[in-house]
């Protein structure tokens, strides 16, 4: 009698390589020109003296360009050079501009609008989202006396960010940078309302951080269905929700992992941006290395906007 194989095949997904490769080719040109057009929507604030400055939206494009060559200020001026013969800006700034502006604190909420605006590109696509948070090193050490051990210890710095994504196409939905100790929870309600006011809520993935009635009550009010496991220590409640969510989780397991394996797709969007733009801020301030830390988040989103309008070019995939 033959042994009847029981092994599941793995499945596997086919890359459209001629849209790929396009898309990567031509990559850089590209986004610089998406990231021109979203930067002409910035105002900047009427100049009454002085040397005539260079535009609020002109030095954003250049410090998000900056930002996505991975590269100095000083060895990133032969683009931005070129990107003022290509009309994309008025003028090339000096490199001394480019830091100036990561370090205007003011610019921070206008880097998370643009990460914003930028993903509502993918709104009629996206229905099921996913969140976490990864920290990025610095170029900042701390040291301090080890006195259990009797010598100096030192380490590296990091920033965290939390964000929200897309599960299909991993677009950045809502960002929140902090310091490496606030925790992933307090972050959880901004990320979310955030990424409602844009898109049509479904399903939300988190894992056992953010497992806290108010998490769980707020997804809910919002129309998604929260997909977050009960920690070990979790207790029965008199809350209905929360009851009958737990009750869900531990009677029907695999059914609820089977959809929680979505939540995968925000480390697959975590890793996308170290690889391409770097596990790590060159900045040194806190407000530089906040708005450094943006500008990849909008240089990730644009480059995905990108691969998927390369990939559907008459708007098969809802990309707008």
């Amino acid at each position: 009698m033959s042994a009847i194989d029981t092994t599941t095949a793995r499945p596997t997904y086919p890359q459209m390589w001629p849209s790929y490769n396009a898309a990567q080719i031509w990559e850089k040109q590209n986004v610089a020109q998406m990231l021109s057009e979203l930067c002409e929507s910035i105002h900047a604030p009427v100049q009454k003296r002085g040397r005539p400055r260079i535009p609020l939206g002109d030095a954003i494009f250049c410090a998000v360009m900056k930002v996505y060559g991975t590269t100095s200020g000083r060895r990133a001026m032969s683009d931005l050079h070129t990107y003022a013969e290509q009309r994309l800006i008025d003028r090339a700034p000096h490199y001394n501009t480019i830091f100036a502006i990561l370090e205007d604190a003011t610019i921070t909420p206008i880097l998370k609008a643009l990460v914003e605006t930028s993903a509502r590109a993918m709104r009629h696509v996206e229905r099921d989202f996913a969140v976490d948070s990864t920290g990025f090193s610095t170029r900042t050490y701390m040291r301090w006396f080890d006195t259990k051990y009797g010598k100096m210890r030192c380490e590296s710095g990091w920033v965290k960010a939390h964000i929200m994504v897309g599960v299909k196409t991993k677009i950045i939905t809502s960002i929140e940078v902090t310091p490496s100790n606030v925790g992933d929870t307090s972050c959880y309600r901004p990320l979310l309302e955030s990424t409602a006011k844009r898109f049509t809520l479904v399903e939300v993935s988190a894992d056992k951080a953010y497992s806290t009635r108010r998490n769980l009550r707020l997804t809910r009010w919002l129309g998604a269905d929260p997909l977050i496991p009960f920690k070990s220590n979790s207790r029965p409640s008199n809350d209905p929700l929360w009851a009958r969510l737990r009750k869900r989780f531990t009677e029907e397991p695999d059914e609820f992992y089977r959809r929680y394996h979505k939540r995968s797709n925000v480390e697959t969007a975590f890793s996308m941006m170290k690889r391409k733009f770097g596990a790590f801020v060159r900045s040194k301030s806190a407000v530089a290395q906040v708005n450094e830390l943006l500008c990849k988040a909008l240089c990730h989103n644009l480059c995905v906007i990108l691969e998927a309008s390369y990939e559907s070019p008459h708007g098969d995939n809802g990309v707008a």
